[in-house]
């Protein structure tokens, strides 16, 4: 499960060491985290790590699968997740040290900024290939998040992404090893601290109103 750790005034959220995907009960985890750094004081910014092979694998179709009656409320509870990284009142970065998929690839979207390793792992939004339409909040997330071309592409080819192809499109903001992925994060959170509070908080909700809005909305699916 998600645990936090804190560096000075860099607090790690790490997400996990499997495949990470958004069960409910790591929603309830994280958001629980997260409400850790909110209430803290003085300058702090956030880093989301993992371990393993995947950064976040996206939702968790087997419980969607086996939990239909209560799927709606599951992708809204992610969607409300997506909704309050991308206006968290202190500057975050994800360090996507493996595989970053789906509702996975877009946690890392909903951060300030995102570090990528460059030899392994790929950032993808596979909707198209295993026919699965964004909901309207997820659709103007990655919209919002990316330039209109390169969203065009991930969303319509379901494109994976290497590390070096996700820096040149401006998915991620920087690449680096595997053995300095974490350290850059760190750094790039470090010289961003000053900025926490309520007023970074509402220039981003203000920002992004139009998504905030969309990621709030009921979701329906076609189940």
């Amino acid at each position: 499960m998600p645990v936090l750790d804190r560096q000075d005034d860099v607090f790690i959220l790490d997400i996990g060491d499997t495949e990470n995907r958004l069960h409910p009960d790591w929603i309830a985890s994280v958001n629980a985290l997260l409400d850790e750094v909110e209430k803290g004081d003085g300058p702090r910014s956030l880093v989301t790590v993992a371990q393993g092979k995947f950064f976040s694998n996206g939702l968790d179709l087997d419980w969607v699968l086996a939990n239909t009656g209560q799927a709606e409320e599951y992708v809204s509870d992610v969607q409300r997740l997506l909704a309050r990284m991308l206006t968290f009142p202190v500057v975050t970065v994800a360090a996507l040290q493996g595989h970053a998929f789906a509702a996975g690839a877009m946690f890392s979207l909903a951060h300030d900024f995102r570090v990528m390793r460059r030899d392994r792992g790929y950032w993808c939004l596979p909707e198209a290939q295993i026919d699965l339409p964004f909901t309207p909040g997820m659709s103007a997330l990655v919209r919002a998040r990316l330039t209109a071309q390169v969203a065009h592409e991930a969303m319509v080819t379901a494109r994976r992404y290497g590390g070096y192809d996700a820096v040149a499109a401006e998915i991620v903001d920087a690449s680096a090893d595997a053995t300095t992925i974490r350290a850059a994060a760190i750094d790039m959170a470090r010289d961003q601290t000053a900025k926490a509070g309520p007023t970074l908080g509402t220039i981003k909700a203000r920002m992004y109103a139009p998504v905030v809005e969309a990621l709030r909305e009921k979701v329906t699916l076609p189940i």
